[in-house]
């Protein structure tokens, strides 16, 4: 089975060379991201293997079929970049479910936690000299809210971590886990009762632009808002205005609604044209990472793995566990 691996960095050989040499699939891989244009490089691929800002749309998903592509093999959770009307009877979609729930969730309390004690600013006066105080004043989390929307593997592992700091853990789920041991409430009492919000659930139709000027006026003054799922989830000049106003405490962004032109690139020689990231890397309180919230030793292996496994049972002509279904309606 030949494949063609789209959006490919050094890191995605360090942990994918093995696995396909060991299954005995061939790949290509290509530094570029995959979209209507690029397909072509899939000539004489069954398959090819797919990232999150990977732009699968409809013409790209013609293309692919075109040239000859039954598989789009996702090596991530979220498919929101795939349009699946347009897949839907002519290309199977396979993902990675879950890789490391530990590690999203973790990163967004390392965001919480560093935008909260000022530790970015800490490190960098401490570089030059300075060793004042002034301005680097946070709150114990201790008796704090965190407001969780969406109570998915990552989203219980974040209330675990926010319990674990002795925080109260409020969340929001269309579908509540009675199981879990957390209180759940509508969106508007997470709006009003949180001091952290932390947004842990997939970009729909329902979820895009959750955070919103309605949403963020009804706040409480100073909140912290935390996104480590899609930035699709935040309307970004609402949220500019709302760290303007002082509404918003802080952001912690490990995403942002157009990052496909730079996130996982290097930019640094080049004029950055985007001025909402422009802004928001301006503002003391804003944190942004570049989408690495999944980015642990475990989870590429992970990914890795699953990855390789949906490519083995397609050639193998067995049942696709990891697909995603579409049904038109």
């Amino acid at each position: 089975m030949n494949i063609a691996f789209f959006d490919a960095k050094p890191y995605d050989h360090i942990y994918f060379d093995d696995e396909l040499e060991a299954a005995g699939i061939r790949a290509k891989f290509f530094e570029t991201k995959l979209n209507a244009d690029s397909a072509i490089l899939a000539n004489g691929c069954g398959a090819v293997c797919a990232f999150v800002n990977d732009d699968i749309n409809a013409e790209c998903i013609g293309a692919l079929e075109k040239h000859g592509v039954k598989l789009i093999a996702l090596r991530c959770a979220g498919y929101n970049n795939v349009d699946f009307r347009a897949a839907y009877g002519r290309i199977h979609v396979v993902r990675v479910p879950e890789y490391s729930p530990r590690a999203v969730a973790e990163h967004a309390c390392a965001l919480l936690l560093t935008l909260n004690r000022k530790i970015h600013r800490a490190h960098m006066r401490v570089r030059e000299g300075n060793f004042t105080l002034n301005g680097l004043i946070g709150m114990d989390l201790y008796g704090k809210t965190a407001g969780i929307i969406g109570t998915g593997k990552i989203g219980r592992c974040f209330a675990q971590i926010a319990k674990g700091f002795g925080m109260n853990a409020v969340a929001y789920d269309p579908y509540p886990d009675s199981n879990l041991d957390i209180e759940y409430c509508d969106l508007d009492s997470i709006w009003r009762r949180s001091d952290i919000i932390s947004l842990h659930c997939p970009l729909t139709k329902e979820t895009k632009n959750i955070i919103n000027q309605g949403s963020i006026s009804r706040m409480k003054n100073g909140a912290y808002l935390i996104n480590t799922s899609r930035g699709g989830l935040v309307d970004t000049d609402a949220l500019i205005e709302g760290l303007k106003s002082g509404k918003i405490g802080g952001a912690g962004l490990d995403v942002y609604e157009e990052e496909a032109d730079y996130f996982y690139e290097d930019r640094s020689g080049t004029v950055i044209t985007d001025d909402n990231l422009l802004r928001l890397m301006t503002y003391p309180n804003v944190l942004v990472t570049s989408h690495q919230a999944f980015f642990t030793h475990e989870a590429l292996s992970e990914i890795a793995r699953v990855t390789v496994g949906n490519l083995k049972a397609f050639a193998a002509g067995g049942a696709l566990e990891n697909e995603v279904v579409y049904k038109l309606s």
